[in-house]
């Protein structure tokens, strides 16, 4: 049996494009050669892998059983190549980095600042993502790096390494009635107008969890998908919400916001810097994490 790598990618863009054609303009080959490959891969398995319908070719069901396996065989070979071409010269490259929403945005952006100074042969992609979202991708092997908040990382096959305590506070207006008092409860909490963060956010988890734990039922709470439109409507002084210390250490400076440790929390998370220890781990991976440990950096965390 002769499973190439050329009949997978075939099979992988037929399933997307459902045109020969399309299929053999992405990969500069002629028609009949596509075709050619298209038969030679039924005839290497033993079954029909593809059918047409209405002027388009569609896989059949043994055709979508493979092209799973064919999608992660061609996506490790591209990242074989890659890494190759690494150890050649680290003055060109790519480094995709899958960051969830308060690393991306209050940690990154003077990492990347140096990091982009210091390599600027070096192409950084950073795809902003819930966490679920960003462990998916290091499992299938899509990212190079993951940089989220999380409690104790506990995956098969990812590394994981914390770069800074990610605390949960409760945030309120100074002119809200509560940021009148030395300390918090979860009676407190109950009792005040409440928004909560979107379904997939890691600090709604967190939330649920805690009001599930203390027996808090919510009255009308708001759901904002958004940190900035959080903080935003907290400064109204109308709300509450529980959010990242890391997303407000500006406005605890400036005295627009007041931030109270959760009372009861029992829940501790950190920010981690991820990676899948099945992907090999490049030097151009190992750089950026040397410049997320660098001294400049570190002020950050």
């Amino acid at each position: 049996m002769s499973l190439n790598l050329l009949k997978l990618q075939i099979l992988e863009l037929i399933a997307k494009n459902k045109k020969i054609t399309a299929a053999a303009g992405e990969l500069g080959l002629k028609q009949p050669t596509v075709t050619y490959h298209m038969k030679s891969l039924e005839q290497d398995l033993g079954v029909k892998l593809f059918e047409n319908r209405s002027d388009k070719i569609f896989l059949t069901d043994a055709g979508k059983a493979l092209q799973h396996y064919a999608s992660l065989i061609n996506r490790l070979a591209a990242e074989a190549q890659r890494i190759t071409a690494e150890y050649g010269s680290l003055t060109r490259g790519r480094l995709s980095i899958g960051a969830s929403y308060v690393p991306a945005t209050y940690l990154l952006p003077q990492v990347l600042s140096h990091f982009n100074t210091a390599n600027p042969g070096i192409e950084l992609a950073v795809s902003v993502k819930p966490t679920p979202m960003i462990k998916e991708k290091l499992h299938n092997h899509e990212i190079d790096l993951g940089i989220f908040s999380s409690e104790a990382v506990e995956l098969s096959g990812i590394r994981a390494r914390s770069l800074c305590d990610d605390e949960m506070v409760v945030i309120c207006s100074p002119g809200h009635p509560l940021a009148k008092l030395p300390e918090l409860d979860p009676g407190w909490i109950a009792a005040s107008n409440f928004i909560l963060h979107g379904a997939a956010s890691s600090t709604r988890s967190l939330t649920d969890r805690w009001l599930a734990q203390h027996q808090v039922q919510l009255v009308q709470p708001l759901e904002l998908d958004s940190i900035e439109a959080i903080k935003q409507t907290v400064r109204q002084a109308r709300h509450i919400a529980f959010i990242s210390r890391l997303a407000v250490l500006e406005e605890l400076q400036q005295g627009t916001l007041v931030a109270y440790p959760v009372p009861r929390n029992d829940f501790r998370r950190s920010i981690y810097c991820c990676y899948n220890t099945n992907r090999y781990d490049s030097r151009l991976t190992e750089r950026f994490i040397d410049a997320l440990a660098a001294p400049q950096a570190e002020s950050l965390f």
